[in-house]
C-alpha cells in the first residue's frame, strides 16, 4: 500500500506521522502501540493512540483506532472496527462487520458479529452474543448467556 492509498482511509496520514513496518511494509501510525505478543496481520490497521496488548489478535480488514484497546486474548477480525475509547478484552471475539465504539466494552467470552453495534457506555460480557443488525447502547449491560440479534435495540439491562 502506498501513502496515497493509506490517505484514502486516513486522510491526514503523512510520511511523518506513519511508518512502514520493516517486515512486510505494512503501515503503522507512530502513536499506535502493539505489544510483543500481540498480532496485527493481513490488511488490519491500528491507528491513533490505539493499543493492541497481551495475546490479542487483529487481522483481516479489521481496524482499531482512536484511543481504543484490544487486549488479553481478544480477537478482532474480518472487517470489524474498534474505535473511540472502546475496549475489547478477555477472550472476546469481534468480527463480521461489527463495530464497538465510544466508551463501550466487550469482554470475557462475548461475541459481537454480523454488523452489530455496541456503543456509548454499553457492556457486553460473559458468554453473551450480539449479532445481526442489533444495537447495544446507552448504559446497557448484556451479559451471562444473553443473545441479542436481528434488528433489536437494547438500552437497558438484559440478563441471560
Amino acid at each position: 500500500m502506498t501513502i496515497e492509498q493509506l490517505q484514502r482511509i486516513f486522510p491526514g496520514a503523512t510520511a511523518e506521522t506513519w511508518h512502514q513496518h520493516p517486515n512486510g511494509g505494512g503501515w503503522i501510525e507512530n502513536t499506535a502501540y502493539v505489544s510483543r505478543d500481540a498480532l496485527v496481520c493481513e490488511n488490519a490497521l491500528v491507528a491513533g493512540k490505539a493499543w493492541v496488548d497481551g495475546n490479542a489478535r487483529v487481522s483481516g480488514d479489521a481496524r482499531v483506532a482512536g484511543d481504543a484497546w484490544v487486549s488479553g486474548n481478544a480477537q478482532v477480525f474480518e472487517n470489524a472496527r474498534v474505535s473511540g475509547d472502546a475496549r475489547v478484552a478477555g477472550d472476546a471475539l469481534l468480527f463480521g462487520g461489527a463495530h464497538v465504539y465510544e466508551n463501550a466494552h466487550v469482554d470475557e467470552n462475548a461475541h459481537v458479529c454480523e454488523n452489530a453495534r455496541v456503543c456509548e457506555n454499553a457492556l457486553v460480557s460473559g458468554h453473551a452474543h450480539v449479532s445481526g443488525g442489533a444495537w447495544v447502547f446507552g448504559g446497557a449491560h448484556v451479559y451471562e448467556n444473553a443473545h441479542v440479534s436481528g434488528d433489536a435495540w437494547v438500552d437497558g439491562e438484559v440478563d441471560g
